[in-house]
């Protein structure tokens, strides 16, 4: 399902930065012709205030996944933003409703994870590998409901589709999930992922004040 955001839902904005939530369904950036995209659609908002259409992507989410973003209006802000991504100081907190109960309430998840460009997906491999990268994240369970738990996960590096593969890998795999879910053909009431990037904290790149924003899944996202 395709998702006609033409407004950005902007939480935050200053000289430095903006702070937005992407909806679910469209895409950060986009090569694809007459498909709107967040990056364009906040150069229009940009442009429309008078402002210098200058906006740096720091850091993505998958097209079916909402969630929290900040973008920078500075190249100097992006260069100290992206430090911080780089650095591990930015943190990134996601809400994830996964298939099944899981035995460990609270568990760290490490795996080696390698890209298939050709099919845009990911996969554990036992072994390291040259092609292979370290994938690390924590989660916490919130919910349970009949087969179903709601996560709170800590991502501590940015994959490919990192939570969904990791997730998938541990015989938890979320929600709506399409690509790593098998069972998303019989969850007709899902219309996207069950996964939101939730809250979102780092240092302003000005200030080196602490900022932190934190929204609400939207839509029919299960057991929030």
């Amino acid at each position: 399902m395709k998702t006609t955001q033409t407004t950005p839902n902007i939480l935050y904005e200053d000289a430095h930065l903006l702070v937005c939530c992407k909806s679910p369904g469209i895409p950060v950036q986009t090569r694809k012709i007459n498909t709107p995209d967040l990056e364009s659609i906040l150069l229009t908002y940009l442009t429309s205030k008078g402002e210098p259409p200058y906006l740096a992507v720091i850091h993505r989410l998958d097209q079916p996944v909402e969630g929290i973003l900040v973008f920078a209006k500075t190249r100097e802000a992006a260069k100290e933003l992206n430090a911080q991504v780089q650095n591990g100081k930015m943190e990134k907190y996601y809400l994830a409703a996964v298939s099944g109960i899981l035995k460990e309430k609270e568990s760290r998840l490490e795996n080696e994870l390698i890209k298939d460009a050709k099919t845009n997906t990911s996969r554990v491999t036992r072994q390291k590998t040259p092609q292979s990268k370290k994938a690390v994240l924590e989660y916490r369970v919130l919910k349970e409901a009949e087969d179903r738990s709601l996560l709170e996960i800590h991502l501590l590096t940015g994959r490919h589709h990192q939570i969904r593969v990791q997730m998938a890998y541990a015989g938890h795999p979320l929600l709506g999930d399409t690509k790593y879910n098998p069972r998303t053909g019989s969850e007709k009431e899902w219309q996207y992922i069950a996964l939101c990037a939730y809250k979102l904290i780092f240092t302003h790149p000005k200030t080196k004040k602490k900022m932190e924003f934190q929204v609400k899944p939207s839509g029919n996202f299960p057991i929030v």
